[in-house]
């Protein structure tokens, strides 16, 4: 597939055109230069071709944090990409930052590099000679911001391009995000995960700030891999790109099948831990509580048992969680991470035969009748499994205002022990099975 990725001096409307091409607010858009650090990724279509764009941070020849960690990230997204689009400003014309880039890209001479000026809402072209001076020749005029141009610039990011254009046509695959609060590891995770320094690390809290996301093969099966940024109390969360970033978070949720919940078993688990936990909870698809930086923990007989109780004890919400002790930074125990989500892969996948699941349920009744409730006993009749995201029941009842929350607790337990369902949620609806013969009567 094409990848196409843009680069540039900062505050140039890098992100602006990212988020202008994918048609949604994915990458933080700010005055403030510097608010992108990592590389971003998005799959994008223009006239039924797909391909791949990358966002990256702004280069500059001038000393700032994060300097070398950006310049590296933008080296790696150049490699990666088969066209370059080398982003300018028409307003503020070029400087000694835009010949920097220049230099830089000059190294890459097997690339297709295009010269865009943004912010050329005028659509004047007397700099024409002030960008030549860049040695990429006549610019494209774009304006990020209104739309203007895109649609010429994307044609010349296709001509005469030798990428392969057919649409990923995989779309079932396993997108995992990773979860939790600052410095708890999530970056290195991701680093270990794809043997390689894919996102930013630093001690510096909130050093990720996008979510970013890359694809990679483990033992031949396909992944998407989402990092995010670190969660704060919502009272130390004052930045407004740090409010940003705590809402690319919970997108990067809703976009996954999959939850990473990073704890840090260096530090005493605290309230945020369960704040992000109930996050994972109110998705309600599968999480692995990852317990990392193992390795700082002095063993015992007892250690990991006595830690894991602890876990349980604080996240009972999420008591279908697996928990996998792991050391991103010297990368040990990755394995069972990937074992886990395996066995997670086999659970949601399972089809429960519709006579033994009325078996259960029937065994269930007679061995624990249901509590009255509101002057009437909850009693179930047909029980048959639907097709859902994660394993889904409907039981037919005969008034579901009968139910008692424990009852219901009772019975999901009970289809969890009779079919091996201990790694994911699951979803038990209660339906009337009268309300359709009563609506007819009416």
């Amino acid at each position: 597939m094409l990848r196409v990725a843009l680069v540039g001096k900062p505050n140039v409307g890098k992100s602006t055109l990212f988020n202008r091409i994918c048609s949604k607010r994915k990458a933080i858009v700010s005055e403030v230069p510097g608010t992108t650090r990592d590389r971003i990724y998005t799959k994008c279509m223009w006239l039924n071709k797909s391909f791949t764009l990358i966002d990256t941070g702004g280069l500059t020849n001038e000393k700032q944090p994060f300097k070398d960690n950006i310049e590296q990230q933008v080296n790696f997204a150049i490699d990666e990409a088969h066209v370059i689009i080398f982003l300018v400003s028409y307003k503020d014309g070029i400087d000694t930052k835009d010949i920097y880039v220049s230099k830089m890209l000059k190294k890459y001479k097997n690339k297709k590099v295009i010269i865009v000026a943004n912010k050329a809402e005028k659509n004047h072209h007397e700099k024409d000679h002030i960008f030549y001076a860049l040695g990429y020749g006549k610019p494209m005029y774009i304006s990020a911001e209104h739309g203007i141009g895109i649609g010429d610039l994307l044609d010349a990011v296709f001509k005469d391009s030798q990428a392969e254009l057919l649409q990923d046509n995989i779309d079932t695959h396993v997108r995992f995000c990773i979860i939790g609060r600052t410095n708890v590891g999530k970056s290195t995770l991701m680093n270990g995960i794809l043997n390689k320094e894919r996102a930013v690390v630093s001690p510096i809290e909130h050093t990720t700030r996008d979510s970013i996301n890359e694809d990679f093969y483990y033992n031949k099966e396909l992944f998407t891999i989402i990092d995010t940024a670190g969660i704060r109390r919502k009272g130390r969360v004052t930045d407004v790109i740090e409010k940003y970033a705590v809402m690319r978070t919970e997108l990067a949720i809703e976009e996954s099948n999959l939850i990473l919940l990073v704890l840090d078993v260096s530090e005493p688990f605290n309230e945020q831990d369960e704040v992000i936990g109930g996050l994972a909870w109110k998705a309600n698809i599968p999480t692995i509580i990852v317990v990392n930086k193992w390795d700082t923990v002095k063993k015992e007989t007892m250690t990991m048992k006595t830690t894991e109780a602890e876990i349980r004890k604080r996240f009972k919400y999420l008591s279908y969680a697996p928990i996998v002790f792991l050391s991103a930074k010297d990368k040990t125990r990755i394995h069972v991470l990937f074992e886990t989500i395996k066995k997670i892969q086999v659970q949601l996948k399972m089809k429960v035969n519709t006579q033994m699941l009325n078996n259960v349920i029937a065994k269930a009744q007679l061995s624990n009748p249901s509590p009255k409730v509101k002057g009437g006993r909850i009693s179930i009749g047909y029980c048959t499994q639907v097709k859902s995201q994660i394993p889904c029941f409907v039981l037919f009842v005969n008034k579901p205002s009968y139910l008692h929350f424990t009852y219901a607790r009772y019975i999901e337990n009970q289809i969890r022990t009779a079919f091996g369902i201990d790694s994911v949620p699951i979803l038990v609806y209660y339906k009337d099975k009268n309300a359709r013969i009563r609506t007819e009567q009416e």
